[in-house]
């Protein structure tokens, strides 16, 4: 991830901004006058598209976890056992956005607006926030591309 900063006519801000979010994946675009007052200034973050195998399908990214009912029960234990105030490492986060996301996967084949899948969405972005990323991707593919990369190191 990158950031970008513009100096440009005010008359060319949509253009420009069109154009890199045709050539990048890009997050909210902070928008200033020039000190002179004549010229806009502007910052983005941005990172290169991924390409498609940057993304792992969720049956990719999920072959090998162990069942819903298993990692319901491991966020469970987990959550039991931290003490009140314990600051949460990652993998829980990782392993509950996970965990979300494919149980709104499964409510989905009913109904694409549920509650499991806003629930699944604010997870992941959640976990963009801890790894310190703008919502600059789908966050529910950034889940699954963590997971599947957790998984592949072990």
């Amino acid at each position: 991830m990158f950031e970008i900063r513009v100096l440009c006519d005010p008359a060319d801000a949509n253009r420009v901004t069109t154009a890199l979010n045709a050539a990048f994946t890009t997050g909210d675009v902070r928008q200033y006058p020039t000190r002179d007052g004549k010229r806009t200034r502007f910052y983005l973050t941005a990172d290169h598209r991924p390409t498609p195998q940057d993304w792992p399908t969720p049956e990719q990214a999920y072959a090998d976890a162990p069942s819903i009912n298993s990692e319901i029960g491991w966020t469970a234990r987990f959550l039991a056992d931290a003490g009140c105030y314990t600051e949460l490492d990652r993998e829980f986060y990782l392993r509950k956005a996970a965990l979300l996301d494919r149980i709104a996967l499964l409510d989905e084949q009913d109904a694409t607006d549920c509650d499991a899948t806003e629930t699944a969405y604010a997870a992941a972005v959640f976990l963009l926030d801890i790894d310190q990323f703008g919502v600059i991707c789908d966050p529910r593919a950034y889940v699954r591309q963590q997971y599947a990369l957790t998984l592949s190191d072990q």
